[in-house]
This record gives C-alpha cells, sequence and structure tokens, in this order.
C-alpha cells in the first residue's frame, strides 16, 4: 500500500489478516505459499494492493491500495477476499477471518526468513502460537510530526473500537471468556497497548530507539501500540482492530478510523485541549474492551469511570458526527451500525456458531463470512 503526502485525513487504506485452515479438520494448515502463489501474489500492484504471508504459514494478508471512497475500499477489499478464498479452495483450504484460532493443533510453521526466526527466538513461548490476525488501518496525514500530535487524542476511543471489533473469543477449541483474545496474546509483548503521549516524531522514534537498545524489540517495525505513526508513510496506523468477518466491518472500522483523524487535526487546529493519559486507566479500557467487547462495561478515558461499552460507541459517534457528516461517511457508518446491532459483533456470532455445532461450525460458519456481507 502506497500512501502519498495529501491533507490530513483524506485517504485510507486498510490490510487484512486471514488464518487459512483445512477444510477437513477446521484446523490451521500451513499452505500460505501454495496459496498465495495460486492468488498471484508478487510485488505490489501499481496502486499498492497486494497479497502477503505473514509471521506463520498458516497466515495470509490483504492490502488494499489507497483509497477516498468507502465504496472503492469495500470493493477492493473484497476481491482480495474472493482471491485469497478461491485460492484456499483450490487447495483443500479455507480462508477463516478470524482474530485467533478456534482449533489448534500443535505449533504452527513459522514462514521463512531470518526476521521472523530472530522474532519468534527472541520471544520464545510467547509467540510459539501466536496465530492471531488484525485489521490494520492506514489513514492519510501531511507528516509523522502531525501523526503523532493525532495520535494523542485517540486514546480515550481505542478500547471503543477493540469492543466493536472484538472477533477472537475462542482458542486452541476453548472459549476464552473474552471477546478478543487476540488483544490478550497481543498485550504480552513489549511495545504493546495505548502508545504513551510523545511530544514529536522525534521523541516517538527515540523510544522506539531505545527499546530496540534494551532488546525489547527486534527493530522499529516492532512496536504493538494501538495506534501509531507508520514507519513507512505518512499515515496514522490504527492497530487495534481484530480481523473482521465480513467486508462490511472493515469497512466500519476505516470509516471511523479516518474520522477520528479528521476530528483530532480540527482540535488541534483549533487549539482545542488534549484529552487526559493515564497510562494505567487506558490498560484498564483495553482490558475490558478484550474481556466484554459491546456486550458489557468498558471504561470511559475522559473521567474514568465505568460506562456501557454501547454508551461509550454513541459518545464516539457523537465525537465523530461532523467528521463523518464532512466526508459523506455518516449513512454508511449509521446502515452498518445497524447491521452489528441485530447480527452482534463477530465475537458474539461466533460464540451462536459453537451453541449450534462445537468448534468445527464456528470456522464453517466464518469460512462463509469471508465473502458475505453483514446486512
Amino acid at each position: 500500500m502506497n500512501e502519498d503526502a495529501a491533507p490530513g485525513g483524506h485517504t485510507i487504506g486498510v490490510e487484512e489478516e486471514f488464518l487459512l485452515v483445512d477444510a477437513a479438520t477446521a484446523r490451521p494448515a500451513p499452505g500460505a505459499a501454495a496459496v498465495l502463489a495460486r492468488a498471484g501474489a508478487g510485488e505490489p500492484d501499481a496502486d499498492g494492493a497486494g497479497l502477503k504471508g505473514e509471521l506463520f504459514l498458516t497466515q495470509v494478508e490483504s492490502a488494499s491500495p489507497v483509497c477516498t471512497d468507502l465504496a472503492e475500499l469495500a470493493d477492493r477489499l473484497a476481491t482480495a477476499r474472493a482471491r485469497l478464498a478461491a485460492a484456499a479452495r483450490a487447495e483443500g483450504l479455507r480462508l477463516v477471518p478470524s482474530a485467533s484460532p478456534v482449533l489448534t493443533d500443535g505449533s504452527p510453521r513459522l514462514a521463512p526468513g531470518p526476521r521472523l526466526a530472530a522474532i519468534v527466538e527472541r520471544y520464545g513461548d510467547v509467540l510459539a502460537d501466536y496465530q492471531v490476525c488484525g485489521c490494520h488501518v492506514h489513514v492519510g496525514v501531511p507528516d509523522r510530526d502531525t501523526a503523532v500530535a493525532v495520535v494523542r487524542r485517540l486514546h480515550p476511543w481505542l478500547p471503543t473500537l477493540l469492543a466493536l471489533s472484538a472477533n477472537s473469543p475462542y482458542h486452541a477449541g476453548r472459549e476464552s471468556g473474552y471477546a478478543s483474545w487476540r488483544m490478550v496474546e497481543q498485550s504480552r509483548l513489549p511495545g504493546s497497548g495505548v502508545a504513551p503521549p510523545f511530544a514529536d516524531a522525534a521523541e516517538h522514534d527515540a523510544a522506539v530507539r531505545a527499546l530496540v537498545d534494551a532488546g525489547a524489540l527486534i527493530d522499529a517495525r516492532m512496536s504493538f501500540w494501538l495506534a501509531r505513526p507508520s514507519g513507512w508513510l505518512p499515515t496514522v496506523e490504527f492497530r487495534v482492530a481484530d480481523t473482521a468477518a465480513t467486508t462490511d466491518e472493515a469497512v466500519l472500522q476505516a470509516a471511523l478510523c479516518r474520522a477520528l483523524v479528521r476530528r483530532a487535526l480540527g482540535d488541534i487546529a483549533a487549539g482545542r485541549p488534549e484529552p487526559p493519559h493515564d497510562a494505567q486507566l487506558a490498560a484498564a479500557a483495553v482490558w475490558a474492551a478484550a474481556r466484554h467487547g459491546l456486550s458489557g462495561p468498558g471504561v470511559d478515558l475522559r473521567t474514568g469511570r465505568p460506562a456501557p461499552a454501547t454508551a461509550l460507541l454513541d459518545d464516539l459517534l457523537d465525537h465523530l458526527a461532523p467528521a463523518l457528516e464532512d466526508t459523506g461517511d455518516a449513512p454508511t457508518v449509521h446502515r452498518l451500525l445497524r447491521a452489528v446491532a441485530r447480527h452482534g459483533t463477530g465475537a458474539a456470532r461466533q460464540r451462536r456458531a459453537h451453541a449450534d455445532g462445537g468448534p468445527s461450525a464456528v470456522v464453517r460458519y466464518l469460512a462463509g463470512q469471508t465473502e458475505a456481507r453483514l446486512e
């Protein structure tokens, strides 16, 4: 995904990670190389779109081109999913949009490459079965100093984005008790959670270098902060969301992320004060979102008090109303949110499928969601 410098909060791009499972056993299968070859993966397309592998051979990833329109983004994401799903079926596999594997079968096979080998060696058992998948959204900004300033204003809303995206209640055949088990796994790594409030890009980069020099990170690409300035694009990169079960839910995340960046840019221009930043409360809010999704209490980081996750979602929409109207995204966002309200988050739908037929039924359901609409 390429991104030219542009006025902030206009362009968006999405990276989606998926699991590959054996069609017969419903367990992750190391078919990434064959699936990517059959899907025609190689160098990114001229517009930045591409398909590639991930940490393990049980995972694949798609990257959209830079888009300015939600309909265009939806079309490109759906096309990439269809290519990968067709290639997986041809290999006796299924493409599964879940943020953690419902079933596992021992340690997965690592994708080739010295960097990946170094990562797994550094973190040991924390990454031995780290087959988690996220939905990453990039929103264009003019420069990295602006990106850092925007990120400082995002933390009150990141837990709500996570709660809305929650799509990983199962791991290794067990109910985890969490709506997003992926976030629990990710929180075990250094450089995770809500980023500290850095003053500018130089301070951010110095902090990342310090983590690398301390041996906590392999390199500067390894931070897992839920929102960060991209290290290679002039964007704010949101890494908070679970992989979406449907394209619709990925588009919903992208629309909300773009609106958050636009609102932050407006607040910066108007000289409005930044929200208070409390690292412990932020960690508590992320935990609550991972634990409950939209089906329980959250933490309002503006007040430090508990609040229903659905009320925090309403507050997010109020906060973003002008930005969503400005882009014309408001009708799409409200339509997709009504669909989530009707059907539940990905985690809720996985649990309903499990009640009907156990773990294998969850995997079959997810495979069917890959190219489906939420509505």
